[in-house]
């Protein structure tokens, strides 16, 4: 993974290091370019070589739609352009926005990094260095929002690394390990069950869809316990297929390369893991990742096969390719009656009728409660990562009525199947609070934005963060 930058505070700035200016629609600017070239813009750059250093001009759009977001989109645009442009060291003056430098620090770091895992001439090859410059009584709080920054785009990008692995490198049992290494590192309890131990404990669902492939599937735990008394719970379910050939209901060969972004809600949750462990929210959080591959051997699961999964609820395979939901119920279920969280948040790329209603910029929102509902909006849009509630009400039961199970996989018609698939989640919950993040549009993009590379884009790692951090501010306030 290539995240060669390192971000520094000063309140001194190097004569050589090239100067970074955010600029809004219409600002001022004292330099012979014309407006055609540059006007604050969003998502907008331009390089100008003054006389004693290299500038970049970068755009935040109109001065009353500028937010949080548009300075981490800004700032990983400049980064980028930096590193193309051979930038040794910039500057980002700060001092009159030091209330932006956790999104400034995160949206570096994010903008900095560099799937090259596997080429042989690595694209970059230097560190640049970056620095904030800020008033000397202030810079020991600007290097706290730069630590915080850091941290949260580091956990993103570690999502990003994760999802950009190919099948045959990243199996349930290499992400298990990943969780084992990532646990020991920032002292997270870990717990992992082989297949044997999903046999042995009834994890009907993941052996069902782990079945065809000779990798067999995982169960993976990890925990974070807050030193605060008292503290609530929340726990975090993510969706690892680890790659998705549809089964024996095989996908297309068009963008099948495609799936191993299968896995994205379970590296969201690893990633929301590390954030957390190093930011230490006041509440306790349990994160689950159910990993399996869904491929066409001799064991594979059938269309018309009847699984029971951990809580004993039994569902009618109607589809090999609607596979994400059975491992969530095994999860979802053992949430529930062993866990017993405050409440639970599910993550999942789990339908294509999510990404038809929403496209691949919003993930949608299943949620009962209006007021975490309300709350995870909120989030989203100071994070970017912006959800939309879609419809789930009792109206879809009947789409996944079964008459030989307690449920069915796939819904009757074709119609609301991301509401369809979180209705059938929701049996596993049985009144838990609960949200379901249907993330399949969001979770990775194939043509590069200004301010972040193609692949998997990190997504729900800000947004689940800042979430656990106003829960648990709720959960406060009414004690």
């Amino acid at each position: 993974m290539s995240e060669r930058i390192q971000i520094k505070a000063s309140d001194s700035a190097s004569a050589n290091a090239d100067l970074v200016l955010f600029k809004t629609k219409g600002d001022f600017i004292p330099r012979p370019f014309r407006s055609e070239e540059f006007d604050g813009s969003a998502q907008t750059c331009l390089l100008f070589h003054a006389a004693e250093r290299r500038e970049f001009y970068v755009g935040l759009g109109d001065a009353d739609q500028v937010t949080s977001n548009s300075y981490r989109q800004a700032s990983g645009q400049a980064i980028r352009k930096a590193i193309n442009l051979g930038s040794d060291e910039i500057l980002i003056d700060v001092s009159e926005i030091e209330n932006r430098v956790v999104e400034i620090a995160q949206g570096l770091t994010v903008g900095a990094y560099h799937f090259d895992e596997f080429q042989a001439e690595k694209k970059t090859k230097k560190t640049v260095k970056v620095v904030l410059i800020g008033p000397k009584k202030s810079l020991k709080s600007i290097r706290n929002l730069i630590a915080r920054g850091i941290s949260l785009g580091q956990a993103t990008n570690y999502v990003r690394h994760l999802g950009n692995l190919p099948g045959n490198i990243i199996t349930p049992e290499t992400l298990a390990k990943e969780a084992r290494n990532l646990g020991q590192e920032h002292e997270l309890k870990c717990q992992i069950w082989t297949k044997s131990g999903l046999q042995r404990d009834g994890f009907g669902g993941l052996l069902a869809v782990g079945g065809g492939s000779s990798n067999d599937p995982r169960l993976i735990r990890l925990d974070y316990t807050t030193e605060k008394k008292n503290a609530p719970t929340l726990a975090l379910v993510g969706k690892a297929i680890t790659f998705d050939s549809g089964g024996l209901c095989i996908k297309g060969a068009d963008h099948m390369d495609e799936m191993k972004f299968d896995k994205m809600g379970g590296c969201s949750v690893l990633g929301i893991m590390k954030a957390v462990a190093e930011l230490k929210p006041d509440c306790n959080v349990i994160g689950i990742l159910a990993s399996a591959e869904n491929m066409t051997g001799g064991s594979a699961y059938r269309p018309g096969d009847i699984v029971r999964t951990f809580d004993g609820q039994t569902v009618e395979v109607a589809n090999t390719d609607a596979e994400g939901r059975i491992v969530l119920a095994d999860a979802l279920g053992y949430v529930r009656e062993r866990v017993k969280p405050d409440m639970v948040i599910d993550m999942a790329t789990l339908t294509g009728a999510c990404v038809a209603a929403l496209g691949e910029e919003r993930g949608g929102l299943f949620c009962r409660d209006e007021d975490l509902t309300r709350i995870m909006q909120k989030c989203g849009e100071q994070t970017g990562e912006r959800v939309w509630p879609l419809p789930f009400e009792e109206e879809f039961d009947s789409q996944i009525e079964s008459e030989v199970a307690d449920v069915r996989n796939l819904g009757k018609t074709r119609w609301g199947g991301a509401s369809t698939a979180a209705t059938f989640l929701a049996r596993w919950t049985k009144g838990l609070p609960h949200i379901h993040l249907d993330i399949a549009g969001p979770a990775m993009t194939a043509i590069p934005k200004q301010y972040r590379g193609p692949g998997a884009t990190g997504f729900g790692v800000g947004l689940v963060y800042a979430f656990v951090e106003s829960w648990t501010q709720l959960n406060q306030k009414s004690k």
